[in-house]
């Protein structure tokens, strides 16, 4: 019989919340434990329909963790950086240039934040594919690898599934349509993705305006962030102002990307969000995030799902010809091999800077 008792794990202690009179986007909250019926699920998908049209950003509570699972979680998500020594972590490293994906560490200073300024990120993160025994770990990290597998099968079957069965009815297509797309045995990169954000000087503050990370689509289909109380993250929000995300504790901040883009004909815009400097409270902490990307498998061509009613009748918007629609391998490394490390131009909106990744523009957002 197996053991219940968990390996040893130091604490993540969470810096308290900001008290800060911030501007924060009025983001809809939806009961993820009404997804399990039918009725529920047609009461849920308008409202997460509307929620996604309009911020593209929507909180999810009741996902099937209790608080304790969660900070289970984030004590887990802090070891690569503070129990693995560095000289072991570099033999760990994402080949992300090479091979698209980010599986492995990154280290800082490696994606360009103000190439005029020459400033670079000083963000660390950990990526672990679905299935984790894909590649090897840090010794450190091994004995949570039980833990960190269930933590992904559990946002794959628990979360990104019922949220692509809700999305699917509302284009009035068959509830599986989407998560066909979506197989936690299939080849393809969704990933679980543990970032710290480190402070910056005053001097690199000043050069990037506060800005962390600019502007930005995801590149998947969905993504899950593990609500944090260190403030940062902002929305674009549709007045064209920033906006900030607050925090909710135990609850999930999910939004659509690039891929859902495709498959949904433009109906689901992918979210356009930055990073920057956390409110003045809070400037002292580093920012710990844990996050779920979810990709179709690698095998899927990103082609909009024609058969949905709603699309007939309100239209669909292709970013590309059918006949060019690229393969979610091949889009997933165009964006990440290229994400801050191109030499982007500027584009024909103010503040505005583009990309071309397999023939189409990519935007980003100073």
């Amino acid at each position: 019989m197996p053991s219940l008792t968990l390996p040893e794990c130091g604490r993540y202690i969470p810096p308290p919340a900001t008290d800060e009179d911030l501007e924060f986007a009025d983001l809809a909250i939806v009961d993820l434990s009404k997804a399990h019926t039918p009725e529920g699920r047609a009461e849920l998908y308008p409202q997460l329909r509307d929620a996604l049209r309009t911020y593209g950003f929507v909180y999810a509570i009741n996902h099937g963790y209790n608080q304790a699972q969660r900070d289970r979680i984030f004590d887990i998500a802090n070891v690569p950086f503070t129990v693995v020594p560095p000289d072991e972590m570099k033999t760990y490293a994402a080949n992300i240039e090479k091979v698209g994906y980010y599986a492995g560490f990154k280290g800082r200073q490696f994606w360009k934040v103000d190439a005029e300024n020459h400033v670079l990120d000083q963000i660390e993160h950990y990526g672990i594919n679905k299935d984790v025994t894909r590649r090897p770990h840090p010794q450190a990290l091994r004995p949570f690898l039980p833990e960190i597998d269930a933590f992904v099968r559990h946002n794959h079957f628990n979360v990104v599934h019922p949220i692509l069965r809700l999305l699917a009815l509302s284009l009035e297509l068959p509830e599986e349509t989407l998560v066909e797309k979506h197989n936690f045995d299939g080849t393809g990169e969704t990933c679980a993705r543990f970032m710290k954000y480190y402070r910056r000087t005053k001097e690199e503050e000043e050069k990037s305006n506060n800005v962390w990370l600019k502007g930005h689509t995801d590149v998947g289909s969905i993504t899950i962030l593990w609500s944090q109380p260190v403030g940062g993250l902002q929305i674009l929000a549709p007045d064209g102002r920033w906006k900030w995300v607050r925090h909710i504790e135990n609850a999930l901040v999910i939004n659509t990307g690039d891929m859902m883009d495709f498959f949904s004909g433009g109906y689901y815009k992918p979210t356009i969000h930055r990073v920057v400097q956390p409110p003045e409270d809070q400037r002292n902490y580093d920012r710990l995030s844990v996050f779920f990307v979810s990709m179709p498998d690698d095998n899927v061509r990103l082609l909009p799902c024609v058969e949905s009613p709603v699309l007939h009748r309100l239209g669909i918007q292709r970013r590309c010809p059918d006949e060019d629609a690229p393969l979610c391998a091949a889009w997933r490394m165009g964006r990440t091999t290229m994400y801050g490390r191109s030499d982007l131009k500027k584009g024909t909106e103010h503040n505005v800077e583009e990309e071309v990744i397999e023939g189409i523009v990519v935007k980003h957002y100073n």
